[in-house]
């Protein structure tokens, strides 16, 4: 069964548009409703979070309306994290939870993202499920929805991770891009003794991820230099992945984070399954780094929810995105930026070492990614110069690199990405690919 609505990460796009609006959410709420009593499981409590887009609680009413109409009982958990509201469904047992968010897309666009009982994310087949039980009308709007409070409990659990006080005397710098972070990660961090700086942490509804947080973190680098600080922490709107910055200003992507965590586990012989879970867009470099200390990678299909399939399936513990999406099943059954970036933490206070020397485990391969606008999504089967240019490089490259081609699960393109030993041949590669592209997707 193909999803019409679902993407990578839950249904998104502009507020007030075909798909987000509150008459579509709260049909889509009443789906989940439907699906989760066909689905079985105990209790009948939804608990539904969101960031600090304007377009939030409008869109949490009318999800709550149909959650109602669908037989569920909504709870509002306000502006939380999504990685809050993931350890409050299982905390509390809820049958659900939803995350109304766009994560790291400007303010005017809007999301929603489910949670199944146990905290994780619905697969392809449960998207699809959802979407056929879509009634044709909304449920009408019902009574006010009860609220609870899951910041402070996460806020709690996360900063245990750190013994007490084992941070005084850090200066830290924290982006919380004006979303949903703003009150959790630096509380966790001053819980731990840390002083912190906080940028991108007075949301007004419309300024979310405009200029700051892990897309733009620039402002997070000079800050760290500026003010002396052991690194910067930089999240998305909704909290599910971070970008570090060392002490030197130098920035730090998912791949750099995971192989940091995984050499660490490694040298403790604590990395579950001896296995670091990745998906095709990471650098190679991050599998010669951990094959080289003992361990072993695995490679999913772009998406946090294929990681933790993986995880799953394989026994192993840790994986992520080089996007910063970070999955520790010993802290979180989802993506968490703050857990990541206290991970991070706890090895820098271990070793007594800078995070600019931490990061030196991974050396990357050459890479080079394009985007390219495309007027309609085809099968990659049916796309015979792109296929037949995708086989000739991987025959040209052998171990030495790779291509890669894949259309966006949000907007009409296609990405390229290739890696080898220079980036010369990283540019030849791309043009090349780029070149078959257009012969199978003309841009209209």
């Amino acid at each position: 069964m193909k999803r019409e609505f679902f993407g990578t990460d839950g249904v998104r796009g502009p507020y007030g548009g075909p798909v987000i609006n509150e008459d579509f959410a709260a049909r889509l709420g009443e789906a989940a409703a439907l699906w989760a009593a066909a689905a079985g499981g105990g209790g009948d409590e939804v608990l539904i979070g969101r960031d600090t887009r304007d377009s939030g609680p409008a869109l949490e009413r009318a999800l709550a309306a149909g959650l109602r109409a669908g037989g569920l009982r909504p709870v509002s958990l306000g502006v939380a994290p999504t990685p809050a509201v993931a350890r409050a469904v299982v905390a509390r047992g809820a049958r659900l939870g939803v995350v109304v968010t766009a994560s790291h897309n400007p303010a005017a666009d809007n999301g929603i993202k489910f949670f199944a009982t146990g905290g994780r994310k619905l697969s392809d087949a449960e998207e699809a499920a959802v979407e056929a039980l879509l009634p044709p009308r909304p449920a009408e709007g019902g009574a006010e929805i009860a609220r609870v409070d899951a910041n402070a409990d996460y806020v709690a659990a996360l900063a245990g991770i750190l013994p007490a006080g084992a941070l005084a005397g850090w200066r830290i710098v924290v982006d919380a891009g004006h979303g949903a972070t703003v009150a959790t990660t630096p509380e966790a961090l001053r819980r731990a003794g840390a002083e912190v700086e906080v940028i991108g942490g007075a949301p007004d509804g419309a300024n979310i991820n405009a200029g700051v947080g892990s897309e733009h973190p620039e402002g997070l680098a000079r800050a760290v230099v500026a003010r002396g600080a052991r690194l910067g922490v930089a999240h998305d709107g909704d909290g599910d992945r971070c970008v570090l910055c060392d002490e030197t200003g130098s920035l730090l992507d998912g791949d750099e984070i995971l192989t940091l965590l995984a050499l660490d586990a490694l040298a403790r012989g604590a990395l579950a399954a001896g296995t670091l879970v990745v998906t095709v867009q990471s650098n190679l470099g991050v599998d010669a780094a951990i094959r080289a200390a003992g361990g072993r990678v695995e490679r999913t299909d772009v998406g946090d929810r294929h990681v933790l399939e993986r995880l799953r399936a394989t026994g192993a513990r840790l994986g992520g995105e080089s996007s910063g999406h970070i999955v520790n099943l010993d802290l979180s059954p989802t993506g968490d930026g703050l857990g990541a970036a206290l991970g991070v933490i706890a090895v820098m206070v271990a070793t007594g070492r800078p995070l600019s020397a931490l990061r030196s485990g991974l050396v990357k391969f050459p890479q080079g990614q394009r985007n390219l606008a495309i007027g309609a999504k085809r099968p990659l089967a049916e796309c015979a110069a792109l296929t037949r240019e995708l086989a000739a490089l991987t025959r040209e490259l052998g171990d030495a690199g790779r291509v890669m081609a894949r259309f966006s699960g949000t907007e009409s393109k296609l990405r390229l990405l290739a890696e080898a030993g220079s980036q010369a041949t990283v540019d030849t590669a791309l043009a090349r690919l780029a070149a078959a592209a257009r012969l199978d997707l003309p841009p209209t």
